[in-house]
Protein backbone atom coordinates (compact mmCIF):
# COMPACT_ATOMS: atom_id res chain seq x y z
CA UNK A 1 0.00 0.00 0.00
CA UNK A 2 1.42 3.35 -0.95
CA UNK A 3 1.84 6.13 1.56
CA UNK A 4 -1.24 8.28 0.63
CA UNK A 5 -3.58 5.26 0.83
CA UNK A 6 -2.09 4.23 4.16
CA UNK A 7 -2.79 7.69 5.57
CA UNK A 8 -6.40 7.61 4.29
CA UNK A 9 -6.88 4.12 5.81
CA UNK A 10 -5.48 5.22 9.18
CA UNK A 11 -7.63 8.36 9.15
CA UNK A 12 -10.78 6.33 8.33
CA UNK A 13 -9.89 3.87 11.06
CA UNK A 14 -9.59 6.71 13.58
CA UNK A 15 -12.98 8.07 12.48
CA UNK A 16 -14.58 4.63 13.00
CA UNK A 17 -12.90 4.32 16.41
CA UNK A 18 -14.13 7.82 17.40
CA UNK A 19 -17.64 6.90 16.27
CA UNK A 20 -17.59 3.70 18.36
CA UNK A 21 -16.32 5.60 21.40
CA UNK A 22 -19.00 8.25 20.97
CA UNK A 23 -21.80 5.68 20.54
CA UNK A 24 -20.72 3.80 23.67
CA UNK A 25 -20.35 7.05 25.60
CA UNK A 26 -23.91 8.08 24.69
CA UNK A 27 -25.34 4.61 25.40
CA UNK A 28 -23.64 3.86 28.68
CA UNK A 29 -22.44 7.15 30.20
CA UNK A 30 -24.97 9.76 29.07
CA UNK A 31 -28.00 7.46 28.92
CA UNK A 32 -29.56 8.53 32.21
CA UNK A 33 -28.81 12.21 31.60
CA UNK A 34 -30.44 12.14 28.17
CA UNK A 35 -33.33 10.02 29.42
CA UNK A 36 -34.12 12.55 32.14
CA UNK A 37 -33.46 15.68 30.07
CA UNK A 38 -36.44 18.02 30.37
CA UNK A 39 -36.19 18.75 26.63
CA UNK A 40 -36.61 15.08 25.71
CA UNK A 41 -40.32 14.87 24.76
CA UNK A 42 -40.17 11.08 24.69
CA UNK A 43 -39.74 11.14 28.47
CA UNK A 44 -42.83 13.28 28.94
CA UNK A 45 -44.82 11.19 26.45
CA UNK A 46 -43.87 8.02 28.33
CA UNK A 47 -44.63 9.69 31.67
CA UNK A 48 -48.23 10.36 30.63
CA UNK A 49 -48.74 7.20 28.57
CA UNK A 50 -50.23 5.24 31.49
CA UNK A 51 -52.53 6.10 34.41
CA UNK A 52 -50.46 7.67 37.16
CA UNK A 53 -50.42 5.86 40.50
CA UNK A 54 -52.40 7.39 43.33
CA UNK A 55 -51.70 9.29 46.54
CA UNK A 56 -53.68 7.53 49.23
CA UNK A 57 -55.25 8.85 52.45
CA UNK A 58 -56.58 6.12 54.72
CA UNK A 59 -57.64 3.58 52.13
CA UNK A 60 -58.98 6.11 49.62
CA UNK A 61 -57.12 7.81 46.74
CA UNK A 62 -57.24 11.61 46.67
CA UNK A 63 -55.92 11.58 43.09
CA UNK A 64 -56.93 9.95 39.81
CA UNK A 65 -56.03 9.97 36.11
CA UNK A 66 -58.22 10.59 33.10
CA UNK A 67 -57.68 10.24 29.34
CA UNK A 68 -57.06 13.49 27.50
CA UNK A 69 -58.35 12.37 24.08
CA UNK A 70 -55.93 14.73 22.29
CA UNK A 71 -52.20 15.07 21.61
CA UNK A 72 -49.32 12.78 22.54
CA UNK A 73 -50.09 12.72 26.25
CA UNK A 74 -52.71 10.03 26.81
CA UNK A 75 -53.46 10.61 30.51
CA UNK A 76 -53.54 13.62 32.80
CA UNK A 77 -53.79 13.97 36.57
CA UNK A 78 -57.02 14.80 38.39
CA UNK A 79 -57.58 15.54 42.08
CA UNK A 80 -60.45 14.89 44.47
CA UNK A 81 -61.13 18.00 46.55
CA UNK A 82 -57.91 19.44 45.18
CA UNK A 83 -57.92 22.62 47.27
CA UNK A 84 -58.06 20.68 50.51
CA UNK A 85 -55.29 18.24 49.59
CA UNK A 86 -52.96 20.50 47.57
CA UNK A 87 -50.63 21.18 50.57
CA UNK A 88 -50.11 17.40 50.77
CA UNK A 89 -50.10 16.23 47.15
CA UNK A 90 -48.67 19.21 45.33
CA UNK A 91 -49.39 19.09 41.59
CA UNK A 92 -48.44 17.07 38.51
CA UNK A 93 -48.91 18.99 35.26
CA UNK A 94 -48.22 18.02 31.66
CA UNK A 95 -47.08 21.58 30.97
CA UNK A 96 -45.62 22.74 34.29
CA UNK A 97 -43.90 19.64 35.75
CA UNK A 98 -44.68 18.69 39.39
CA UNK A 99 -43.91 19.53 43.01
CA UNK A 100 -44.17 18.12 46.55
CA UNK A 101 -45.18 14.43 46.82
CA UNK A 102 -46.04 14.32 43.12
CA UNK A 103 -42.46 15.34 42.30
CA UNK A 104 -40.59 13.45 45.02
CA UNK A 105 -42.28 10.15 44.16
CA UNK A 106 -42.68 10.68 40.42
CA UNK A 107 -40.86 7.46 39.50
CA UNK A 108 -43.04 5.37 41.80
CA UNK A 109 -46.22 7.04 40.53
CA UNK A 110 -45.23 6.64 36.85
CA UNK A 111 -44.03 3.05 37.35
CA UNK A 112 -40.43 3.80 36.24
CA UNK A 113 -38.74 3.31 39.63
CA UNK A 114 -36.12 0.53 39.52
CA UNK A 115 -37.78 -1.03 42.58
CA UNK A 116 -40.81 -1.77 40.37
CA UNK A 117 -38.73 -3.82 37.90
CA UNK A 118 -40.26 -7.14 38.98
CA UNK A 119 -43.79 -5.74 38.73
CA UNK A 120 -43.09 -4.29 35.27
CA UNK A 121 -41.57 -7.60 34.11
CA UNK A 122 -44.62 -9.57 35.26
CA UNK A 123 -46.91 -7.07 33.51
CA UNK A 124 -44.92 -7.46 30.30
CA UNK A 125 -45.02 -11.28 30.41
CA UNK A 126 -48.71 -11.47 31.28
CA UNK A 127 -49.79 -8.70 28.93
CA UNK A 128 -51.24 -6.72 31.78
CA UNK A 129 -51.48 -2.96 31.26
CA UNK A 130 -48.60 -1.13 32.97
CA UNK A 131 -49.58 1.07 35.93
CA UNK A 132 -47.87 3.32 38.40
CA UNK A 133 -47.37 2.53 42.08
CA UNK A 134 -49.12 4.26 44.98
CA UNK A 135 -47.94 6.59 47.74
CA UNK A 136 -49.75 5.86 51.01
CA UNK A 137 -49.74 8.85 53.35
CA UNK A 138 -50.17 9.19 57.11
CA UNK A 139 -52.87 11.86 56.74
CA UNK A 140 -56.18 11.59 58.57
CA UNK A 141 -59.06 12.55 56.26
CA UNK A 142 -61.33 13.74 59.08
CA UNK A 143 -58.58 15.86 60.63
CA UNK A 144 -57.67 17.39 57.26
CA UNK A 145 -61.30 18.26 56.59
CA UNK A 146 -61.67 19.83 60.05
CA UNK A 147 -58.51 21.89 59.49
CA UNK A 148 -59.45 23.03 55.99
CA UNK A 149 -63.04 23.91 56.85
CA UNK A 150 -61.93 25.55 60.10
CA UNK A 151 -59.64 27.89 58.18
CA UNK A 152 -62.44 28.74 55.76
CA UNK A 153 -61.82 32.22 54.33
CA UNK A 154 -59.10 33.00 56.88
CA UNK A 155 -55.50 33.14 55.70
CA UNK A 156 -53.36 30.73 57.68
CA UNK A 157 -52.33 27.14 58.24
CA UNK A 158 -52.79 24.05 60.39
CA UNK A 159 -50.31 21.27 61.12
CA UNK A 160 -51.16 18.21 63.22
CA UNK A 161 -48.90 15.34 64.29
CA UNK A 162 -49.09 12.06 66.14
CA UNK A 163 -46.64 12.82 69.01
CA UNK A 164 -45.81 9.15 69.54
CA UNK A 165 -44.70 8.45 65.95
CA UNK A 166 -44.21 11.81 64.20
CA UNK A 167 -46.85 10.93 61.59
CA UNK A 168 -48.43 14.04 60.05
CA UNK A 169 -52.22 13.87 60.43
CA UNK A 170 -53.26 17.19 58.91
CA UNK A 171 -51.53 19.78 56.76
CA UNK A 172 -53.90 22.51 55.63
CA UNK A 173 -53.35 25.98 54.27
CA UNK A 174 -55.58 28.83 53.12
CA UNK A 175 -56.03 30.22 50.61
CA UNK A 176 -55.36 27.16 48.47
CA UNK A 177 -55.66 26.11 44.82
CA UNK A 178 -56.97 23.18 42.78
CA UNK A 179 -54.08 21.46 40.93
CA UNK A 180 -56.60 19.84 38.53
CA UNK A 181 -57.09 23.21 36.83
CA UNK A 182 -53.65 23.19 35.18
CA UNK A 183 -52.86 19.46 34.96
CA UNK A 184 -53.17 19.41 31.15
CA UNK A 185 -51.70 21.20 28.13
CA UNK A 186 -54.59 23.38 26.95
CA UNK A 187 -54.77 27.16 26.83
CA UNK A 188 -57.23 26.96 29.72
CA UNK A 189 -54.62 25.12 31.82
CA UNK A 190 -52.03 27.78 31.01
CA UNK A 191 -54.42 30.55 31.99
CA UNK A 192 -55.19 28.85 35.32
CA UNK A 193 -51.50 28.35 36.08
CA UNK A 194 -50.48 31.86 35.10
CA UNK A 195 -53.28 33.31 37.24
CA UNK A 196 -51.56 31.75 40.27
CA UNK A 197 -48.16 33.25 39.45
CA UNK A 198 -48.81 36.88 40.42
CA UNK A 199 -45.67 38.53 41.74
CA UNK A 200 -45.73 39.77 45.32
CA UNK A 201 -49.22 38.37 45.87
CA UNK A 202 -49.71 38.41 49.68
CA UNK A 203 -52.42 35.75 49.40
CA UNK A 204 -50.35 33.42 47.14
CA UNK A 205 -52.57 30.30 47.05
CA UNK A 206 -49.63 28.12 45.95
CA UNK A 207 -47.65 28.85 49.13
CA UNK A 208 -47.68 25.89 51.52
CA UNK A 209 -48.01 27.96 54.68
CA UNK A 210 -47.94 24.91 56.97
CA UNK A 211 -44.44 23.94 55.80
CA UNK A 212 -42.90 26.81 53.90
CA UNK A 213 -43.96 30.03 55.67
CA UNK A 214 -42.39 31.30 58.88
CA UNK A 215 -44.07 33.63 61.37
CA UNK A 216 -43.18 35.20 64.71
CA UNK A 217 -44.57 32.51 67.06
CA UNK A 218 -45.57 34.99 69.74
CA UNK A 219 -46.50 33.65 73.14
CA UNK A 220 -46.70 30.03 71.95
CA UNK A 221 -42.89 30.11 72.10
CA UNK A 222 -43.05 30.62 75.85
CA UNK A 223 -43.32 26.85 76.24
CA UNK A 224 -39.78 26.61 74.79
CA UNK A 225 -38.55 29.33 77.16
CA UNK A 226 -40.14 27.44 80.06
CA UNK A 227 -38.46 24.25 78.83
CA UNK A 228 -35.10 26.05 78.79
CA UNK A 229 -35.65 27.28 82.35
CA UNK A 230 -36.43 23.76 83.58
CA UNK A 231 -33.69 22.00 81.62
CA UNK A 232 -31.02 24.47 82.77
CA UNK A 233 -32.16 24.40 86.40
CA UNK A 234 -33.05 28.09 86.50
CA UNK A 235 -36.36 27.02 88.08
CA UNK A 236 -37.42 23.55 89.20
CA UNK A 237 -40.74 24.09 90.98
CA UNK A 238 -43.43 25.29 88.57
CA UNK A 239 -45.56 26.57 91.47
CA UNK A 240 -42.84 28.53 93.26
CA UNK A 241 -42.51 32.31 92.76
CA UNK A 242 -40.03 33.41 90.12
CA UNK A 243 -37.67 36.36 90.43
CA UNK A 244 -39.75 38.56 88.13
CA UNK A 245 -40.18 42.22 89.12
CA UNK A 246 -42.88 44.37 87.62
CA UNK A 247 -42.14 46.42 85.64
CA UNK A 248 -39.19 44.59 84.15
CA UNK A 249 -36.80 46.49 81.90
CA UNK A 250 -35.05 45.10 78.85
CA UNK A 251 -31.30 44.67 79.52
CA UNK A 252 -28.78 47.12 78.03
CA UNK A 253 -31.49 49.71 77.41
CA UNK A 254 -32.33 53.05 79.03
CA UNK A 255 -35.07 51.52 81.19
CA UNK A 256 -37.24 50.34 78.31
CA UNK A 257 -39.98 48.19 79.90
CA UNK A 258 -41.23 44.93 78.46
CA UNK A 259 -45.01 45.31 78.80
CA UNK A 260 -47.56 42.62 79.55
CA UNK A 261 -50.81 42.37 77.62
CA UNK A 262 -53.41 43.71 80.03
CA UNK A 263 -53.65 43.98 83.78
CA UNK A 264 -52.57 40.45 84.74
CA UNK A 265 -50.86 39.10 87.91
CA UNK A 266 -47.28 38.72 86.67
CA UNK A 267 -45.11 40.06 89.50
CA UNK A 268 -42.97 37.11 90.67
CA UNK A 269 -45.55 34.79 89.12
CA UNK A 270 -44.82 31.04 89.17
CA UNK A 271 -44.11 29.31 85.87
CA UNK A 272 -47.59 27.81 85.92
CA UNK A 273 -49.32 31.16 86.47
CA UNK A 274 -46.99 32.96 84.06
CA UNK A 275 -47.93 30.54 81.29
CA UNK A 276 -51.58 30.62 82.29
CA UNK A 277 -51.71 34.42 81.96
CA UNK A 278 -48.94 34.65 79.30
CA UNK A 279 -46.67 37.03 81.23
CA UNK A 280 -44.15 38.69 78.93
CA UNK A 281 -42.12 39.96 81.88
CA UNK A 282 -41.56 36.51 83.38
CA UNK A 283 -40.52 34.80 80.16
CA UNK A 284 -38.56 37.77 78.81
CA UNK A 285 -36.52 37.79 82.03
CA UNK A 286 -36.01 34.00 81.88
CA UNK A 287 -34.60 34.36 78.36
CA UNK A 288 -32.33 37.20 79.52
CA UNK A 289 -31.18 35.28 82.63
CA UNK A 290 -30.33 32.17 80.61
CA UNK A 291 -28.63 34.11 77.82
CA UNK A 292 -28.72 33.74 74.07
CA UNK A 293 -26.57 30.59 73.79
CA UNK A 294 -28.66 28.50 76.19
CA UNK A 295 -31.91 29.72 74.66
CA UNK A 296 -30.66 28.95 71.17
CA UNK A 297 -29.45 25.50 72.24
CA UNK A 298 -32.87 24.59 73.66
CA UNK A 299 -34.69 25.91 70.59
CA UNK A 300 -32.40 23.86 68.34
CA UNK A 301 -33.28 20.67 70.25
CA UNK A 302 -36.86 21.28 69.16
CA UNK A 303 -35.83 21.76 65.50
CA UNK A 304 -34.98 25.45 65.11
CA UNK A 305 -32.01 26.48 62.94
CA UNK A 306 -32.22 23.16 61.06
CA UNK A 307 -32.38 23.71 57.28
CA UNK A 308 -33.16 20.04 56.56
CA UNK A 309 -36.45 19.17 58.23
CA UNK A 310 -37.85 16.83 55.56
CA UNK A 311 -41.38 15.49 55.81
CA UNK A 312 -40.32 14.39 53.03
CA UNK A 313 -41.31 17.77 51.54
CA UNK A 314 -38.71 20.10 53.03
CA UNK A 315 -39.95 22.61 55.58
CA UNK A 316 -38.61 26.16 55.68
CA UNK A 317 -35.99 26.70 58.37
CA UNK A 318 -37.36 28.03 61.66
CA UNK A 319 -34.97 30.55 63.21
CA UNK A 320 -33.99 31.29 66.77
CA UNK A 321 -31.43 34.05 66.16
CA UNK A 322 -27.99 34.70 67.57
CA UNK A 323 -28.70 38.13 69.00
CA UNK A 324 -27.90 40.82 71.58
CA UNK A 325 -29.39 40.81 75.08
CA UNK A 326 -32.50 42.96 74.57
CA UNK A 327 -33.36 41.20 71.32
CA UNK A 328 -32.80 37.80 72.93
CA UNK A 329 -35.21 38.72 75.72
CA UNK A 330 -37.87 39.54 73.14
CA UNK A 331 -37.08 36.39 71.13
CA UNK A 332 -37.81 34.47 74.34
CA UNK A 333 -41.44 35.62 74.13
CA UNK A 334 -41.65 34.77 70.43
CA UNK A 335 -40.95 38.21 68.99
CA UNK A 336 -37.91 40.07 67.54
CA UNK A 337 -36.27 37.86 64.86
CA UNK A 338 -37.75 34.63 66.19
CA UNK A 339 -39.49 32.86 63.26
CA UNK A 340 -41.26 29.51 63.11
CA UNK A 341 -43.32 27.42 60.71
CA UNK A 342 -46.60 25.85 61.84
CA UNK A 343 -45.04 22.37 61.49
CA UNK A 344 -42.23 23.51 63.82
CA UNK A 345 -44.71 24.63 66.48
CA UNK A 346 -46.56 21.32 66.12
CA UNK A 347 -43.22 19.54 66.64
CA UNK A 348 -42.63 21.48 69.86
CA UNK A 349 -46.07 20.59 71.15
CA UNK A 350 -45.66 16.96 70.15
CA UNK A 351 -42.33 16.65 71.97
CA UNK A 352 -43.81 18.03 75.20
CA UNK A 353 -46.82 15.71 74.89
CA UNK A 354 -44.55 12.72 74.16
CA UNK A 355 -42.62 12.87 77.41
CA UNK A 356 -39.90 15.12 76.00
CA UNK A 357 -39.05 12.97 72.98
CA UNK A 358 -39.32 14.59 69.53
CA UNK A 359 -40.10 12.20 66.67
CA UNK A 360 -39.12 12.99 63.07
CA UNK A 361 -42.25 14.32 61.27
CA UNK A 362 -43.26 12.35 58.17
CA UNK A 363 -46.28 12.13 55.89
CA UNK A 364 -45.57 9.02 53.77
CA UNK A 365 -46.22 5.69 55.43
CA UNK A 366 -45.31 3.39 52.56
CA UNK A 367 -44.81 3.03 48.81
CA UNK A 368 -46.80 0.26 47.11
CA UNK A 369 -46.22 -1.44 43.76
CA UNK A 370 -49.15 -2.01 41.35
CA UNK A 371 -49.25 -5.66 42.50
CA UNK A 372 -49.72 -4.34 46.09
CA UNK A 373 -46.23 -5.39 47.23
CA UNK A 374 -44.76 -2.88 49.69
CA UNK A 375 -41.71 -1.26 48.09
CA UNK A 376 -40.77 0.89 51.07
CA UNK A 377 -42.15 1.12 54.61
CA UNK A 378 -41.41 4.07 56.88
CA UNK A 379 -40.09 3.39 60.38
CA UNK A 380 -40.67 6.16 62.97
CA UNK A 381 -37.41 7.76 64.10
CA UNK A 382 -36.48 9.80 67.14
CA UNK A 383 -35.20 13.22 66.14
CA UNK A 384 -34.06 14.57 69.53
CA UNK A 385 -34.78 14.69 73.28
CA UNK A 386 -35.43 18.37 74.09
CA UNK A 387 -36.77 17.62 77.58
CA UNK A 388 -36.24 15.15 80.38
CA UNK A 389 -39.46 13.19 81.03
CA UNK A 390 -39.99 14.86 84.42
CA UNK A 391 -39.68 18.32 82.87
CA UNK A 392 -42.01 17.37 80.03
CA UNK A 393 -44.57 16.35 82.66
CA UNK A 394 -44.21 19.73 84.38
CA UNK A 395 -44.79 21.53 81.09
CA UNK A 396 -47.84 19.38 80.40
CA UNK A 397 -49.22 20.38 83.81
CA UNK A 398 -48.66 24.03 82.92
CA UNK A 399 -50.27 23.75 79.47
CA UNK A 400 -53.25 21.88 80.86
CA UNK A 401 -53.79 24.74 83.35
CA UNK A 402 -53.90 27.14 80.39
CA UNK A 403 -56.83 25.18 78.92
CA UNK A 404 -58.61 24.44 82.21
CA UNK A 405 -58.75 28.01 83.48
CA UNK A 406 -56.42 30.23 81.47
CA UNK A 407 -56.38 31.81 78.04
CA UNK A 408 -57.12 28.55 76.19
CA UNK A 409 -60.48 27.49 77.63
CA UNK A 410 -62.13 27.43 74.19
CA UNK A 411 -60.07 24.30 73.38
CA UNK A 412 -61.63 22.21 76.15
CA UNK A 413 -63.02 18.81 75.10
CA UNK A 414 -65.30 16.99 77.56
CA UNK A 415 -63.71 13.83 78.93
CA UNK A 416 -60.34 14.58 77.31
CA UNK A 417 -57.21 16.13 78.82
CA UNK A 418 -56.12 19.05 76.64
CA UNK A 419 -52.98 21.12 77.03
CA UNK A 420 -52.40 24.28 75.06
CA UNK A 421 -50.91 27.74 74.69
CA UNK A 422 -52.32 30.81 72.99
CA UNK A 423 -50.28 33.37 71.13
CA UNK A 424 -50.89 36.76 69.54
CA UNK A 425 -47.76 37.74 67.63
CA UNK A 426 -47.01 41.33 66.74
CA UNK A 427 -46.60 41.96 63.05
CA UNK A 428 -45.22 44.79 60.96
CA UNK A 429 -42.99 47.74 61.74
CA UNK A 430 -44.09 49.26 65.01
CA UNK A 431 -46.78 46.56 65.24
CA UNK A 432 -48.79 48.49 62.64
CA UNK A 433 -50.27 45.40 60.95
CA UNK A 434 -52.88 43.07 62.39
CA UNK A 435 -51.24 40.49 64.68
CA UNK A 436 -51.04 36.75 63.98
CA UNK A 437 -53.26 34.52 66.11
CA UNK A 438 -51.68 31.24 67.25
CA UNK A 439 -52.73 28.21 69.23
CA UNK A 440 -50.77 25.04 69.97
CA UNK A 441 -52.30 22.08 71.77
CA UNK A 442 -52.40 18.34 72.35
CA UNK A 443 -55.14 15.95 73.42
CA UNK A 444 -54.64 12.82 75.51
CA UNK A 445 -56.83 10.05 76.82
CA UNK A 446 -56.19 6.97 78.95
CA UNK A 447 -55.15 5.25 75.69
CA UNK A 448 -52.35 7.71 74.86
CA UNK A 449 -51.70 11.06 73.19
CA UNK A 450 -52.74 10.71 69.55
CA UNK A 451 -52.55 14.32 68.35
CA UNK A 452 -50.68 17.62 68.69
CA UNK A 453 -51.80 20.65 66.68
CA UNK A 454 -50.49 24.07 65.69
CA UNK A 455 -52.77 26.69 64.13
CA UNK A 456 -51.82 30.14 62.88
CA UNK A 457 -54.25 32.71 61.50
CA UNK A 458 -52.32 35.19 59.37
CA UNK A 459 -55.30 37.24 58.26
CA UNK A 460 -59.08 37.35 58.62
CA UNK A 461 -61.99 39.77 58.61
CA UNK A 462 -61.88 39.95 62.42
CA UNK A 463 -61.49 43.40 63.98
CA UNK A 464 -57.98 44.03 65.28
CA UNK A 465 -59.13 44.26 68.90
CA UNK A 466 -60.75 40.82 68.66
CA UNK A 467 -57.70 39.04 67.21
CA UNK A 468 -56.43 36.52 69.73
CA UNK A 469 -55.20 32.94 69.58
CA UNK A 470 -57.87 31.78 72.03
CA UNK A 471 -60.67 33.23 69.88
CA UNK A 472 -59.52 32.52 66.32
CA UNK A 473 -57.07 29.62 66.37
CA UNK A 474 -58.11 27.52 69.39
CA UNK A 475 -61.55 26.50 68.01
CA UNK A 476 -59.86 25.17 64.85
CA UNK A 477 -57.34 23.20 66.90
CA UNK A 478 -60.18 21.79 68.97
CA UNK A 479 -62.05 20.57 65.87
CA UNK A 480 -58.91 18.89 64.53
CA UNK A 481 -58.26 17.15 67.86
CA UNK A 482 -61.88 15.99 68.02
CA UNK A 483 -61.62 14.60 64.49
CA UNK A 484 -58.56 12.53 65.39
CA UNK A 485 -60.12 11.35 68.66
CA UNK A 486 -63.28 10.26 66.84
CA UNK A 487 -61.19 7.79 64.84
CA UNK A 488 -59.68 6.36 68.03
CA UNK A 489 -62.99 5.38 69.64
Amino acid sequence: MNKPLRRVAIFCGLLVLALLVRVNWVQFVQADELKNDSNNRRVAIERYSIPRGDIIVGDQPVTDSTTTGVGDYKYKRTYKNGKMWAPVTGYASQAFDANQLEKLYDKILTGTDDRLFFSRTVDMLTGRKQEGGDVVTTLNAKAQKAAFEGLGNKKGAVAALNPETGAILALATAPSYDPSTFAGMSDKDSEAYNALQKKNDPDDPTLNRALRQTYPPGSTFKVVTAAAALENGLYTDIDAPTDSPLPWYLPDTNHVPLPNEGNIPCKNASLREALRWSCNTVFGKISADLGNKKMMAEAEKFGFNNPKVDTPVRAAESIYPEDNRPQNAQAGIGQASNRATPIQMAMITAAIANGGKLMQPYMVDKLVAPNLNVVEQHTPKEMSQPLKPENAQKLQDMMETVVKNGTGTSAQIPGVTVGGKTGTAQHGEGNKDNPYAWFISYAKTDKGTPVAVAVVIEGSDTLRGDIAGGKLAAPIAKSVMEAVLSDKK
